[in-house]
């Protein structure tokens, strides 16, 4: 656990959890906290059990937001995407008049990153961190959208070129994450939709007006993976169309190779026959003759099919 005080984006390690539990001279005070810290944090700072219990959950949280008497606590899901694998993680938040508390389960990378951020813009205020993490947690959603679409223009390609088995599997596995991401942008677009327009009065007035612009951009991801979605049915169609010509390319060749040799067959049919009076069968050039027919008649085949573009 750590605890600063944070006073215009300047840090300062606070060592005593003690001094945290009242409101500094200026700023406040930011515990990022681990899961074990609760036990401790929640009587001091009168942490609802309900909040307490849904941190230390192991079943998957949704996003959302409970207001308590002295605080609030607020759920957000931070998105990763890491060797063509998609995570969330779960950011745990308490907001309270002068302090606030980030509880994670692993490492969330909008808290490393927001760390110069407050000091650029001199904050002194937990809502006004609060504002600042939730639009990085938004923000990272583009950037991964980004790489999603990426891989969708880059299996398009693949498919295009040279179809594979395993496109397919690609297809699901992409399809399913994406499904996943929709299902949980809902909760949280209601989130923040809730710190923009609800009566808080932890949230300046003034500052509850940008979380607008959150929600739009809130919006503007849920609408992207809408497009991403219809963009993977497009792709499993593409797949399947791809297959399908294949398949057809390949019977075309072997009805082609078929039909060349059908006449080769006839005539080698013919002069298999024990049959004494069969023409040129005692020719001395009677099977080179046969054969310089039967590869005339191939190789003539094979150019009328060439020249039609059959093969």
């Amino acid at each position: 656990m750590k605890i600063r005080q944070v006073n215009a984006g300047v840090f300062t390690v606070i060592e005593d959890i003690e001094t945290a539990l009242s409101a500094p001279a200026e700023g406040f005070y930011w515990i990022d906290a681990d899961l074990e810290d609760l036990a401790l944090l929640q009587p001091l700072f009168n942490l609802h059990d309900l909040a307490v219990e849904d941190c230390l959950s192991e079943d998957e949280q949704r996003p959302k937001i409970e207001i308590y008497e002295s605080h609030y606590f607020i759920v957000v899901n931070s998105i990763r995407f890491d060797d063509e694998e998609i995570f969330l993680r779960a950011l745990n938040v308490f907001l309270g008049r002068h302090f606030i508390i980030t509880v994670t389960k692993q490492k969330i990378n909008e808290l490393r990153v927001l760390k110069p951020i407050l000091w650029e813009q001199e904050v002194s205020e937990p809502d006004r961190f609060l504002y600042l993490l939730i639009d990085l947690v938004v923000d990272n959603y583009f950037n991964v959208g980004d790489r999603i679409e990426a891989r969708i223009e880059k299996l398009e390609e693949d498919i295009l070129m040279h179809t594979k088995k395993s496109h397919l599997s690609e297809i699901i596995t992409l399809r399913s994450e994406i499904l996943w991401l929709k299902k949980i942008l809902g909760p949280q677009k209601e989130v923040i939709n809730t710190l923009n327009k609800k009566d808080l009065r932890l949230i300046d007035d003034q500052l509850q007006k940008y979380f607008s612009d959150i929600y739009e951009n809130a919006v503007k991801i849920s609408e992207t993976f809408d497009t991403y979605r219809d963009l993977m049915g497009n792709l499993r169609e593409a797949y399947q169309s791809s297959i399908a010509n294949r398949a057809n390319e390949i019977m075309r060749v072997f009805t082609a190779i078929t039909t060349i040799f059908m006449p080769l067959t006839v005539i080698t049919g013919i002069y298999g026959m024990n049959f004494d009076n069969i023409p040129e069968t005692h020719s001395q050039y009677g099977y080179y003759g046969v054969i310089a027919v039967m590869v005339t008649l191939g190789c003539g085949m094979l150019y009328v099919f060439r020249k039609k573009e059959w093969l």
